[in-house]
């Protein structure tokens, strides 16, 4: 038994459960961040435009949140273990399906039926981890899942390199990593949680009962997409080669795998919403030191790594804020609403804090991720004020 606060543990079956569903998405983790970057590649191969490119991969924000909010209420009639395990197998075969097909507009269809998958396996996941943690260890368990998640989200590029872009391995490769994430969940298949019959209400239903966390996924989603897209060109500006720009991002996610467990455990110790609100202006204030830092690579560096860690905390933090605020009969459709604002976020992000680059060249890119941090903190301050407790 792993002690908790106030003298309550997580027994051994919790444990259990949680490891399942992180091993499962970490494992998912990979075989995703193995996919993004190779599907890209294929198409740019086949003589794909830029545009075409990038229109096939807003595919994924687009069928996450056309299917997640129906995620929980098919969970509830098969079972969460088995959906999981349909899902890992559907996009197994999704993904190893891409390299056979002759066409690119083919891929459009198929792009939605695999995203579809991930957005069925992050929700429930996220689900399952919210529903067994522990309330007091909620935020560490949440830290530790976040951790793990962007550790596998770094193993993918790296696993790319060795097994090369071409031909069927790669593919095969990572549809191999999602049948393997199936794994833990047939292990711990006994240890699932259920999915109870809900109140029924719709995302507008969640923010008013949960404004805070489910704005912290909208934010993040935004910051977090509208980093790794523009935070290279922002270094192609301030004169960075390419190498030297790409790796800026590197240092982002290294910030968001090192922070994560320590805010979670601070989370579990200091008012959430306390948390929430300093990491919205801890973000806020990195993005307006970036025109001061960025003449120098070491206080540049040391920045986006500080930076990139304040940001993940919105994700973490607001998942374990979102455990609190929601009756167990709510959590799973309010799982589903997180991940749907999280998709919208993804889309928005990239086109406001690039049209920022492209306004106020170089530092509109600055200038309008401290837009977003801040209207984020006066968001969550506001709630605050009328009485809401997100």
């Amino acid at each position: 038994m792993v002690e908790g606060r106030e003298g309550r543990g997580i027994g051994a079956e919790p444990v259990a459960a949680i490891a399942a569903a992180i091993a499962c998405v970490a494992v998912v983790g990979i075989g995703l961040s193995l996919s993004i970057p190779l599907l890209s590649i294929e198409m740019e191969r086949r003589g794909a435009s830029s545009t075409l490119i990038g229109l096939n991969t807003a595919i994924a924000g687009i069928a996450s949140i056309c299917t997640v909010p129906f995620v929980p209420r098919l969970a509830a009639r098969i079972g969460v273990a088995p959906l999981l395990c349909l899902a890992l197998a559907v996009g197994a075969l999704s993904l190893g399906t891409f390299p056979l097909l002759p066409g690119i507009a083919l891929w459009f269809p198929l792009r939605f039926v695999f995203s579809a998958t991930l957005g069925a396996l992050f929700v429930l996941s996220e689900y399952w981890i919210n529903a067994a943690a522990p309330p007091e260890r909620r935020g560490l368990v949440m830290g530790i899942y976040a951790t793990v998640l962007a550790a596998g989200f770094a193993v993918g590029p790296m696993l790319l390199a060795l097994v090369g872009t071409e031909g069927l391995p790669p593919y095969l490769t990572g549809a191999a990593l999602m049948l393997a994430g199936g794994l833990p969940i047939v292990l711990a298949r006994g240890l699932s949680p259920s999915i109870e019959s809900g109140s029924g209400r719709g995302i507008v239903g969640y923010l008013r009962l949960a404004p805070g966390a489910l704005l912290a996924a909208l934010a993040y989603g935004a910051v977090e997409t509208g980093i790794f897209a523009i935070l290279p060109l922002y270094g192609l500006r301030i004169g960075y080669d390419a190498q030297g720009a790409a790796g800026l991002v590197s240092l982002i996610a290294l910030g968001n795998v090192l922070f994560q467990i320590p805010f979670g455990w601070l989370a579990d110790r200091l008012d959430r919403r306390a948390v929430l609100l300093g990491a919205s202006l801890g973000g806020a204030a990195g993005s307006a030191l970036i025109p001061l830092a960025s003449g120098s690579p070491l206080a540049f560096g040391l920045l986006l790594l500080v930076w990139g860690g304040l940001a993940g905390t919105l994700y973490t933090v607001g998942l374990a804020t979102l455990g609190d605020r929601v009756a167990a009969s709510d959590l799973a459709g309010a799982n589903a609403a997180f991940v749907v604002l999280y998709n919208v976020g993804l889309m928005l992000g990239p086109p406001i804090i690039g049209g920022g680059l492209d306004l106020v060249p170089p530092q509109g890119f600055a200038l309008a991720l401290l837009g977003l941090f801040l209207a984020f903190a006066l968001c969550l301050a506001m709630t605050e004020r009328s009485g809401s407790r997100p």
